[in-house]
């Protein structure tokens, strides 16, 4: 209510650099004329070169903090991937090569996670404004209040690379089931394309659902982040984007077709049939876009096209 890519090596030789998750991008605003500063002012600013210094500092040793990389020992998304959700553009120390080639897999869809302990029924969603999120689609909010947590419900997506089925679960995530569907219903998603593809190794998924195109726009409001530390990101497997912060969460999601290794930090509210699955193997098979991709992490913009001309549900 986060994005991913093929990493470069890191500037201590400690190894590939990880990908980045799924995630939207940090809003620009623009710069404030400087003004007149006291000698305590100047002393602040004096302390702030400072702490930017250090933490450039560790960028570099470490990369990029949080949600926007993925430390493939901790997890094994983030980075949907950021989030989210996966996600862009932050500035890498070192240049990164584009995602490698995706080689098509030899099994099925993987096991959809399970909660350990089935939640309520009915659970209470509620929603949050948020101002400061592009949405140049302008939507009503999902309804607050009680929200079944059984059952699944079929969505269609229809899109230019070939349709792609959705499998709804409730049991998972009811609260974000609740709000795809009301984006879903409201039109919102028709018309819009997914910006961001990534083939790397440890992070192979399609991010979609931003109608700015570029990962920073949303609905204009929030949703509340619904995991549990049980949470696998396999191949058939669809789940939130968002940012670095927690139920950030709000239209960006991402479709997973490969293998996927991010923290269990991005809702996972349904499944991807196998006509969907070919039809992601397709696109992933074309690669990214590096004409277009200024992500800094290998992903990018897919070189086929996948623009939703219309998203349906019974």
């Amino acid at each position: 209510m986060s994005e991913p890519g093929a990493p470069g090596d890191r500037p201590d030789g400690g190894g590939p650099r990880p990908p980045y998750p799924p995630y939207q991008y940090p809003q620009w605003q623009p710069p404030v004329p400087p003004k007149k500063t006291s000698p305590a002012a100047v002393v602040l600013i004096i302390g702030s070169v400072v702490v930017v210094i250090l933490m450039a500092l560790a960028f570099l040793a470490w990369g990029y903090p949080g949600f926007l990389r993925d430390d493939l020992p901790k997890s094994a998304i983030g980075t949907l991937p950021s989030t989210s959700a996966s996600p862009p553009p932050l500035s890498t120390a070192a240049t990164t090569e584009p995602s490698a080639a995706y080689t098509l897999p030899h099994s099925g869809p993987a096991p959809m996670p399970k909660r350990p302990k089935p939640l309520a029924d009915p659970v209470t969603c509620a929603f949050t404004p948020d101002p400061t999120s592009p949405a140049p689609k302008k939507v009503a909010l999902p309804p607050d209040g009680p929200a079944p947590s059984s059952g699944t419900v079929p969505v269609r997506l229809a899109t230019s690379a070939g349709a792609i089925g959705l499998s709804l679960d409730r049991a998972l995530a009811p609260c974000t089931v609740v709000n795809f569907l009301s984006l879903v219903k409201q039109g919102f998603y028709d018309g819009t394309s997914c910006h961001r593809l990534s083939v790397a190794a440890g992070l192979q998924m399609l991010q979609c659902g931003d109608p700015v195109g570029d990962g920073t726009g949303g609905p204009g409001y929030t949703i509340r982040d619904e995991v549990f530390p049980e949470l696998t990101y396999g191949r058939g497997v669809l789940a939130m984007a968002k940012t670095a912060q927690p139920d950030s969460g709000g239209s960006q999601f991402f479709l997973v077709f490969g293998k996927t290794e991010i923290p269990p930090e991005y809702t996972v509210f349904g499944s991807i049939d196998d006509p969907g699955l070919a039809v992601l193997d397709k696109v992933a098979q074309g690669g990214v876009d590096t004409a277009k991709s200024n992500i800094g992490d290998g992903s990018g913009p897919p070189k086929t096209p996948v623009t939703f001309t219309q998203v349906t549900t019974p």
